[in-house]
């Protein structure tokens, strides 16, 4: 039983491991605007994206570098609304490395993951409404009953919109429907939390809009620098509440060791057969995944673009990864 209780812990373990890398999505290098290597704007740069590295403890975090307006360097992060702080720093402190791998002299740069984004600039941004660049991601597989998809689809973006705006520090919310037979509706909206109320829910608004015009698809979400909005038909968020622990009634008479043996030993071999061939399927498709985003990172219009989001190879965020789409522009 040790033995078998060890192995599982492992396996568990490296499950989680292989898990924990965060998901890029895409990024965006303004060059009309670029700085001199080793010049006073690359330190303050590299001064701002070491201070976002060690305050990635929280969910967001602005900092300002520089006291000279010409040379400062004005950036932030914000983590998803449900993700642990564990995920959140690995997040943020990949970010800060691959935004200068990926831009290495541009003065305007925004980079997404699916946990987190990162972005700074020579000009403050705080505080306004940012709706470029931004990008589309979608499902390209199709909704069967689209026109009474896109109104549940609408009273539920709108709600989770208005509780976000109202949402105090944190301006996140998701929010469920059911749509029908075993199929839920899944929703996520967030803002940077620098937004006032008004202006957290003009920049959702905005994003609702274009959300609209992928609606007839299983899944789609659109990134603003300043706000994001996302439905599927699948849980891909988490949900922090828990239910409490079943308890053994006081009057319960004991359980003799070897019915608990003929009890537990059954289970955990099955526990183990299936953690095996978890472990599998996750290396397996997270191979895939890792060999499929170094043949499609590419650099995009600063207009955004509609991003296959249904192949296993382009992006793993849907569930129905079967069918393939063209990039196209995405209207301003």
């Amino acid at each position: 039983m040790a033995l078998i209780f060890m192995l599982l812990c492992f396996l568990i373990s490296l499950g989680t491991k292989s898990e924990a890398a965060p998901t890029y999505l895409y990024h965006n290098c303004t060059n009309t605007t670029t700085f001199t290597p080793n010049s006073i704007y690359q330190t303050n740069l590299n001064h701002l994206l070491s201070v976002l590295s060690s305050n990635s403890s929280v969910e967001f975090y602005k900092a300002t570098a520089g006291q000279d307006p010409s040379n400062s360097v004005h950036g932030l992060f914000l983590c998803r609304g449900d993700v642990n702080t564990t995920a959140c720093r690995d997040c943020v402190t990949t970010a800060t490395k691959e935004v200068i791998r990926r831009c290495p002299v541009e003065k305007q740069n925004i980079i997404w993951y699916d946990e987190c984004q990162l972005r700074y600039s020579n000009r403050s941004f705080f505080g306004t409404v940012d709706v470029l660049p931004r990008i589309a991601l979608i499902n390209t597989a199709n909704i069967t009953e689209p026109d009474r998809f896109r109104r549940i689809l609408n009273a539920t973006v709108k709600a989770a919109a208005a509780e976000a705006a109202n949402g105090g520090d944190k301006k996140y919310a998701t929010k469920e429907a059911y749509v029908s037979g075993f199929q839920t509706l899944y929703s996520l909206v967030q803002c940077t939390p620098d937004l006032s109320t008004a202006d957290c829910n003009r920049c959702l608004v905005l994003a609702i809009e274009r959300l609209y015009k992928f609606s007839e698809r299983l899944g789609a979400r659109v990134l603003f620098p300043s706000c994001n909005v996302r439905y599927e038909l699948y849980p891909f968020y988490y949900n922090r509440t828990s239910s409490p622990s079943p308890t053994m009634p006081k009057g319960s008479s004991k359980i003799s060791t070897g019915t608990i043996v003929a009890i537990v030993v059954p289970i955990a071999a099955t526990l183990l057969l299936f953690i095996l061939g978890f472990c599998f399927l996750v290396r397996r498709a997270k191979q895939k995944s890792n060999a499929g985003k170094k043949e499609n990172e590419t650099d995009m219009p600063t207009k955004g673009i509609e991003f296959n989001q249904s192949t296993r190879k382009a992006m793993p965020l849907a569930v129905n990864e079967a069918l393939n789409t063209k990039a196209k522009p995405f209207d301003a």
